[in-house]
């Protein structure tokens, strides 16, 4: 069989993330670290072609996911062009996390590829001395094997002496080069460009508070302090995510403040409720713990003649939407929230079910919403502890629900404002 000249790319994501934040945010945790990857990729496929001299087969990303679960910078990853993803297992031991199967994986593919003679050259971006005998397994099947490092932060090599000794080229990758496509975040002294903030998420979470939420939470606060002063211990610092904090800084309304306005016994449940101000936005976009419970299931009737993207979706839209899932959205947050609101708009049969829930802003009707979540949950984007989506990813999902919802409800509107007279 004869050899094909053109080289392959073997990534252990793990330790080139992991060297890159060591560099660049001066520990290996990942997330100090914010990865431009269709960059990374192409600064990957440009240094292997000048290096070996020959055309880019593939380049293999291989990585750990929680239960093998593609996250969503694993989706954005494989449908790239000459991309193949290959995911290990991530397991959490004493508190840290590890990567299972990612090494035999690796191994497996290097030996195959070098006894199909399906390449040339091999670029290894890894530094575990678990692959040397496929590194020499490779050689011996006439591959050259090129091992690329990572500038360490000591200034000293972090691969596996073996490793780097047997390989046939040497390159390291130095903070130039990193920086193309990595950036470390503001934590901790550490310098960057911090992100662009999305004004939708800035409004949910700057939203003020309502007075009678407001002096429910402080007194939470207050009684949590006593309680805390009566066991002998103060309370920590952030125990409750409800109560103000920072001069000026009011909180936004949770579920359970607003229960509490509206609940038996309470001073708004005995009075007429007054209107909210015209500027409050509630944090949590859910019908829990905001409307009375009434209608069919416990649903409120405004909503309950709304329908679900479930109930509009065809067999056939189905494999559509699951293909649409697989090979174009890459799973961030405010995305999935986009994709969810235009299927379930544009299957709509009439636009007054738009009309009444472009009316609830910034509530998502309870059945809607946890419909929602459930579609974000496939990918990825479940937080492994307690198998819930992480807060900031929430507010994410729902802010590019209304932001959808907000452009096609204003394009229905448009036309009725152009019949009007003098419109």
């Amino acid at each position: 069989m004869e050899r094909v000249d053109r080289c392959v790319v073997l990534v252990d994501a793990g330790y080139l993330l992991g060297a890159a934040a060591s560099l660049l945010a001066g520990e290996p945790a990942r997330s100090r670290i914010t990865v431009d990857h269709a960059a990374l990729i192409q600064g990957l496929r440009e240094r292997a072609e000048a290096d070996t001299q020959q055309p880019l087969l593939r380049i293999y990303w291989f990585d750990g996911a929680p239960d093998r679960v593609p996250q969503p910078e694993h989706r954005r990853l494989r449908v790239m062009p000459r991309v193949t993803v290959r995911l290990g297992a991530l397991t959490r031991s004493d508190g840290r996390w590890a990567q299972k199967g990612v090494d035999a994986a690796m191994h497996a593919e290097l030996t195959e590829l070098a006894r199909n003679r399906a390449c040339s050259d091999v670029v290894l971006v890894t530094g575990d001395g678990d692959l040397l005998p496929g590194l020499m397994s490779a050689k011996e099947h006439g591959v050259a094997v090129h091992l690329w490092a990572v500038q360490a932060a000591d200034g000293d090599y972090n691969q596996s002496e073996d490793l780097v000794a047997e390989a046939d080229e040497r390159r390291v990758l130095d903070r130039v080069w990193i920086t193309k496509a990595v950036r470390a975040k503001e934590i901790g002294g550490v310098c960057a460009p911090p992100p662009v903030p999305r004004p939708d998420i800035a409004a949910i979470l700057s939203a003020p508070l309502p007075e009678a939420a407001l002096a429910a939470s402080a007194e939470r606060a207050a009684e949590a302090q006593a309680a805390a002063e009566r066991d002998g211990t103060s309370a920590p610092a952030g125990q409750d995510d409800d109560t103000p904090s920072g001069p000026g800084h009011r909180g936004v309304p949770t579920p359970k403040d607003l229960a509490s306005l509206r609940g038996p016994g309470s001073q708004a449940a005995q009075h007429p409720t007054p209107p909210a101000p015209a500027n409050a936005t509630l944090r949590w976009s859910s019908d829990k713990g905001w409307v009375e419970r009434g209608g069919p299931l416990g649903e409120p009737a405004e909503t309950a003649s709304l329908p679900t993207l479930a109930q509009l979706t065809s067999a056939e839209q189905r494999w559509a939407d699951r293909e649409e899932d697989i090979t174009t959205v890459g799973g961030d947050p405010f995305e999935v929230g986009q994709v969810f609101a235009r299927r379930w708009m544009e299957r709509l049969p009439e636009t007054v079910h738009l009309q009444k829930l472009s009316t609830m802003y910034p509530r998502v009707p309870h059945r809607i919403d946890g419909e929602l979540l459930r579609y974000a949950a496939r990918f990825g984007l479940l937080a492994h502890k307690d198998d819930q989506i992480d807060e900031h990813d929430r507010y994410a999902i729902r802010a590019g629900f209304w932001r959808e919802i907000d452009v096609r409800a204003a394009a229905e509107q448009a036309p009725v404002a152009e019949q009007r007279p003098g419109g």
